[in-house]
């Protein structure tokens, strides 16, 4: 299945510690290229992260972020109660040697260190979840992708259609144009009311034929817009011989420019290399 290379996908999933939010955003590029914002707690999982995508993409750069919210479980405050007391014991022994001794505050016995303890959350609950959230994100983006690989495939195949249409339209009316043209060398040979050497006339007449023979790059624009489709079929990234096929097409066609020798022939390579190009600019986002 053809997958482009631009996509989005965003995941978000709540556990018994946190809410975890990923967005992956993706766009075309020669290699597998991954760009990483984690927060402090979560920054050692960037090696799986990264085993993870190159398991499941081949190319292009992808940029993920991950945003963690705490659970309204995991915000209870739980107090240390003794070291609550002996700060108290402590604010009291110097609030009887004070002259005007202050009521004790009860938010800054809590703003005491240690007094309010945090959570702990188990390391490898936190990894296991975050994986686990990722790899649902990423599997997201690749079916994006797909989606829009289909879109892709459906207006190259458009245009290799069209392709082969110009090819068969040219290679019918070939015969044609080589008569027409042995013709018209014959007229202007006649108008100057010259004697000339048949069997020279003949040779020159051939070399002419073969000079414009263009049934050799027919063939080839022909044989490549089928190994195209063919690609375009296949389960693999086909991304880069896609981008080396459109190269040899242009080739093909720039040739059948350079050897057209009538208007119809020339007509039909400027309108194959238009639709060339339209499909390089497609190939360009395939992965």
């Amino acid at each position: 299945m053809t997958h482009s290379m631009t996509g989005f996908a965003r995941n978000q999933e709540t556990f018994t510690w946190a809410q975890l939010t990923w967005e992956i955003r993706s766009i075309n590029h020669r290699y597998l290229e991954p760009h990483f914002r984690l927060p402090e707690t979560l920054r050692l999982l960037e090696p799986n992260l990264r085993e993870i995508l190159r398991n499941k993409i081949a190319r292009g750069k992808v940029e993920v972020s991950l945003q963690v919210q705490k659970t309204t479980t995991q915000q209870t405050i739980n107090i240390d109660e003794n070291l609550a007391k002996e700060v108290i014991q402590a604010a009291e022994t110097i609030n009887h040697q004070l002259s005007k001794p202050a009521t004790i505050n009860p938010m800054q016995i809590l703003q005491w260190p240690g007094v309010i303890q945090e959570s702990e959350i188990d390391p490898e609950q936190a990894k296991t979840n975050a994986l686990s959230s990722f790899s649902t994100a990423v599997d997201d983006l690749i079916q994006q992708r797909a989606r829009e690989g289909k879109e892709l495939k459906n207006h190259i195949t458009n245009r290799l259609d069209q392709v082969n249409a110009l090819v068969e339209k040219t290679r019918l009316v070939l015969p044609e144009l080589k008569q027409n043209q042995r013709n018209k060398l014959l007229e202007k040979l006649s108008v100057l009311e010259v004697e000339v050497d048949q069997d020279r006339l003949e040779q020159e007449l051939v070399y002419l034929a073969q000079k414009s023979d263009v049934d050799e790059e027919l063939d080839r624009l022909e044989t490549h817009a089928n190994e195209v489709k063919n690609c375009l079929n296949q389960k693999k990234p086909v991304g880069r011989r896609l981008d080396f096929l459109m190269q040899e097409l242009n080739r093909e066609a720039n040739t059948l420019s350079s050897k057209a020798t009538v208007s119809d022939t020339t007509q039909t390579a400027v309108e194959l290399k238009v639709l060339i190009e339209q499909m390089r600019e497609q190939v360009q986002n395939i992965e």
